[in-house]
């Protein structure tokens, strides 16, 4: 991942208009940003678990699920993620040349052809399978140019205390949503939680916390391996996605 790093901003606030409002690009908040892009431009591995929650549409209204995934990275090119939730528990795996999703529901796994690197593999699958990894906007190398190109608002909020730790909060909102980012006051700035409310769907929300944070650990490449559990099915995910 060192090759992806986030180019540091030097914005003032910057103040616009719309047809409602003016938009406020805070430059506290774009420097923290940056600040969070950069630390994680420069590490060779990491890993960490994330407790996210989201809500969708049911019967009765909106309804919430949980998720807990253990992510596991060694840049450029591999990644494990483990999901076990609500409506559904898989695990992804990337070893630099195939990529392979595992369905431990219905005991079935697809391997595919995988492009060289982590972000090639989060933006393609998902744009092309509808592959959804979680909180992977926060490891763009364009995170910062992207919300300033898509958000109205960009504003440091001050200070907050999640999990025992101080984060710096920072909010993004346009017409459609909020996100909102904690990121831990330290020199690694690594993000700690993040909020996401539609605000045309009911106000639902999408959360999701980083937990046990692992910084350039010693990592079997082994764990990147896939192999077929006893009685899997091989499909082809393709032809599922068409």
């Amino acid at each position: 991942m060192k090759k992806y790093l986030l180019a540091l901003c030097t914005l003032c606030i910057c103040i616009g208009y719309s047809q409602d409002k003016e938009s406020v690009i805070d430059s506290v908040a774009i420097n923290i940003l940056d600040k969070m892009g950069a630390y994680i431009g420069t590490l060779d591995a990491c890993s960490f678990t994330l407790e996210r929650s989201l809500d969708h549409e049911g019967t009765y209204g909106l309804e919430k699920n949980f998720y807990t995934d253990d992510v596991t990275m060694v840049g450029p090119d591999k990644m494990l993620v483990q999901t076990r939730g609500t409506l559904h528990n898989k695990d992804f795996y990337y070893n630099g040349k195939k990529f392979v999703y595992y369905s431990l529901d219905e005991n079935n796994y697809s391997v595919l052809d995988a492009p060289d690197n982590i972000i090639k593999v989060i933006d393609g699958f998902n744009k092309k399978f509808g592959i959804r990894f979680p909180a992977a906007d926060l490891f763009y190398p364009s995170l910062t140019d992207d919300m300033i190109e898509n958000f109205s608002d960009i504003v440091y909020l001050g200070n907050d205390i999640i999990d025992d730790k101080e984060c710096y909060h920072i909010i993004a909102s346009n017409d459609k949503m909020n996100v909102q980012l904690w990121i831990e006051n330290d020199e690694s700035t690594l993000p700690i939680r993040m909020v996401i409310i539609h605000k045309e769907k009911e106000h639902n929300q999408y959360q999701v916390t980083f937990k046990t944070w692992k910084i350039n650990p010693e990592v079997d490449s082994a764990i990147f391996n896939f192999s077929p559990p006893e009685d899997s099915r091989n499909i082809d995910i393709m032809a599922q996605a068409e």
